[in-house]
């Protein structure tokens, strides 16, 4: 029979068996990945929807009113709001409160979950009950069974000889046993305490025990913050010796909490680490702190005066950011430590970068209104000390402050776009960076000067697209600009002490897309021209270039109104820049884009080729009238695409510039490669070529067995500058991976830096534990 009733007509007991709380109050406990399915089950609060509708199908339906039990018997299924039951009778007892289902008991949940039982036997209130032959199916392919499970009191369920395991069974041969598995005589939930507790267990890996497991105990899954050990980790490095890894999570409070690691180094001892977390109304912040009294300085290399040289080690940070109101965030990023290089030797998660920026900032957004203030200070973690000639980090500027500013008006002006843009730089600098490498040495180059300077930058632009009838777009451009630059400084090099400089730009830009079509193809060309009319950059040369020293002349700048990375210089003169743009896609799912193109110097001073304390401009490509040619291109299909570009002399065509990056991904592994090469820039500070090549990727062995590895080689100095190699083993329960990396760190003149070596590993079993951290070969 078929009945299709309403919630309201049934007794309590059957609707809320529907949501699948009755097992899931036993089952659930243990259920360990569903947080989300189980995370109100497991206190018997399911919530459902009061209007749906429920469906019961039997043989029969049976009222025995002097018995006071209603029963449905015979093939029952019954559906409740995207949940289904199954069994072969369904009971419950008005007199004892308790409802019985009975005869291959399954649980279909809407998340699904799929739950099993032979008999089930609870009290209408779930406070109580018992299970016999019990097996759980999460959604994310976790399992558990056991004998038998029994409830008492509403907070503690006893799970009688269970099993867990997050494997798959094996579809050729479902009994054997899994990859992994946690036998327990007893599996106690606490859901007062949200704790599992495990008894008399053992683990197990292709059903053979490794390990007797007297008693542990894991957090309840509707827990996501518990104070306990986490996940320990392993690594070794040359100077440091072989090293272990354990932190402790302390969970105070659900908004703050304390995370506490020891790792004991084989050669320089024991390294404590503690890191503070502290989420307000308002934003979040941290503090960490960590330190280490080396056990054998003397491990380190000669030329690694730092390390070295000091016994006790340490370093204090804290970064966080606070929202002052939607509109304003105030924020922060500031490390000190013992000597310059500590967190960067010892891996202080966060703060292990070479170079490390001190900061701390004001940002606001509102409609189309963008403010930035910073505060900047800027460290190297070099193992050369302060008063070598050679260490960057007494050259490094204090930046007080950095401020940007834009704002876009919402109503258009002359039928155009309006922009307003402002920067502010100061900046202060103990010594003077006259070299920008360490062993180079060039006469009249600074890239920093010694004392303070300064600058401000007001910008004002406005542009209007117009479209032919023809579909010519042409977009004409105005722009202001003045800078107030200050310099206080004793470098003999600088010229003037305070300049105004005072910009003007006329521009037009014109493009004319061209639609080329055929039945399996779509193609669409773009030809383009600029042309900037400006006055000469005034004092070029002649104040500090602190912030645009950066410079690369390829595709991607081609159609810049400014070149130059910073406000410190700005591109003058009258420029015209002519190129074309590609795009085409494909029936067989190739896509195409390109561009190339070259840039001209028609009238007034070339920016570029003009003198500055960095010579920024010099063998860029841009210092002659004629530029050098630059393209690029790139192609898309499926899983595979690569990007090439390049720079190419204007006379002889020779290859200036050249970039290649490709990966591919597919059945059998995955695949990059890296190339580069930048010829010779001498007068910019790089005397020979710089030509590299890396490669890497990893090859299935087997559905599970994969082989990893990745290489960099300096094809100027022949030198296998990084190297990498892996084997890892995946499946949905069981990840293990070995790794070895070998650095060899090439100067820029060709010498070889010090090699050092590392490896180790990564075991993990799904949703128990794991130890390590995996391996990184590099990519695109």
């Amino acid at each position: 029979m078929g009945l299709n009733v309403t919630r309201s007509v049934l007794p309590s007991w059957l609707a809320r068996l529907l949501c699948g709380t009755a097992v899931l109050c036993l089952a659930g406990g243990i259920s360990l990945p569903a947080y989300a399915q189980t995370s109100d089950a497991l206190v018997g609060t399911v919530q459902t929807n009061p209007n749906a509708q429920l469906l019961l199908e039997s043989d029969e339906l049976v009222y025995d009113i002097n018995a006071k039990t209603i029963s449905a018997v015979g093939g029952v299924q019954i559906d409740y709001d995207g949940n289904r039951l199954v069994a072969r009778q369904v009971t419950y007892d008005q007199n004892t409160g308790r409802l019985k289902a009975m005869g291959k008991v399954e649980i279909v949940e809407k998340d699904g979950n799929r739950i099993y039982a032979e008999n089930l036997d609870v009290t209408d209130d779930f406070r109580e009950g018992f299970v016999n032959a019990l097996r759980v199916e999460s959604a994310d392919n976790t399992r558990f069974a056991a004998e038998s499970a029994e409830r008492i009191g509403g907070e503690i369920t006893t799970f009688n000889n269970g099993i867990y395991t997050a494997c798959e069974p094996c579809r050729t041969k479902p009994d054997k046993a899994p990859l992994w598995q946690v036998r327990a005589q007893k599996i106690i939930w606490n859901g007062k305490k949200k704790t599992i507790r495990f008894e008399r267990g053992r683990f197990e890996m292709f059903g053979m025990p490794l390990a007797f497991l007297p008693a542990f105990e894991i957090a309840d899954p509707t827990v996501k913050r518990k104070s306990g050990f986490l996940i320990p980790s392993y690594k070794h490095e040359t100077n440091l010796g072989s090293g272990v890894s354990v932190p402790y999570f302390w969970a105070l409070a659900p908004n703050y909490d304390l995370t506490l690691t020891g790792t004991y180094y084989s050669k320089q001892g024991f390294l404590g680490e503690a890191e503070w977390r502290h989420r307000v109304t308002n934003g979040e912040y941290s503090i960490k702190v960590a330190g280490i009294s080396q056990r054998e300085p003397e491990a380190f290399n000669p030329g690694e005066e730092v390390d070295r040289d000091n016994e006790g080690r340490g370093m204090i940070a804290t970064k966080g950011a606070l929202q002052i109101n939607p509109r304003w965030t105030v924020g922060w990023n500031v490390m000190a430590q013992s000597d310059k290089a500590f967190a960067y030797r010892y891996g202080i998660d966060q703060y292990d970068n070479y170079d490390i920026t001190n900061e701390v900032y004001l940002t606001g957004i509102n409609d189309r209104n963008f403010f930035d203030l910073r505060f900047y200070n800027f460290l190297v973690q070099e193992s050369i000390d302060n008063d070598n000639p050679g260490a960057q980090e007494t050259k490094q500027p204090w930046v007080m402050p950095s401020l940007d500013y834009a704002f876009t008006p919402t109503q258009s002006v002359a039928g155009g776009e309006l922009n307003f843009d402002v920067n502010l730089q100061a900046l202060h600098r103990d010594r003077l960076s006259g070299t920008g490498f360490s062993d180079l040495t060039r006469e009249g180059y600074i890239s920093g000067i010694k004392g303070n300077d300064g600058r401000l930058t007001a910008e004002a632009e406005w542009k209007r697209t117009f479209i032919a009838p023809n579909g010519l777009v042409i977009t004409p451009l105005l722009a202001l600009r003045g800078d107030g630059m200050y310099v206080d400084s004793d470098t003999a090099a600088v010229v003037r002490s305070e300049a105004f400089r005072g910009m003007a730009t006329a521009g037009l830009e014109a493009r004319w897309p061209i639609l080329f079509s055929t039945t399996s193809s779509t193609h669409v060309l773009e030809p383009t021209a600029q042309l900037f009319v400006r006055n000469n950059e005034p004092y070029a040369g002649e104040m500090p270039n602190e912030d645009a020293q950066s410079f690369v002349f390829d595709a991607s700048s081609l159609f810049e109104r400014d070149k130059f990375s910073g406000y410190d210089r700005v591109e003058g003169g009258t420029r015209v820049n002519l190129g074309v743009r590609y795009s085409g896609t494909f029936s067989n799912g190739l896509s195409l884009n390109g561009i190339a193109g070259q840039s001209f110097h028609i009238a007034g001073k070339n920016s570029f080729n003009t003198n500055d304390f960095v010579n920024v401009g010099a063998e860029s490509g841009l210092e002659d009238d004629r530029s050098d040619y630059v393209a690029m291109i790139g192609a898309n299909y499926g899983r595979f695409n690569v990007t090439t570009g390049g720079r190419f002399d204007k006379d002889t065509f020779e290859v200036r510039r050249a970039e290649v990056a490709s990966t591919a991904d597919g059945k059998y592994g995955s695949a990059f490669v890296k190339y580069a090469f930048i010829d010779k820039q001498e007068t910019y500070g790089f005397p020979t070529d710089r030509h590299e090549v890396t490669v890497g990727g990893s090859a299935k062995l087997t559905p599970n067995w994969r082989v990893l590895g990745s290489g960099t080689y300096d094809l100027v100095s022949e030198t296998l500058v990084k190297r990498t190699a892996a084997l890892a083993y995946d499946d949905e329960c069981f990840t293990y991976s070995m790794y070895y990396q070998q650095e060899q760190p090439v100067t820029v003149n060709g010498a070889e830096g010090d090699k050092t070596t590392k490896f180790g590993f990564n075991i993990s079993f799904r949703t128990l534990w794991g130890v390590g951290e995996p391996v990184d070969i590099g990519g695109i």
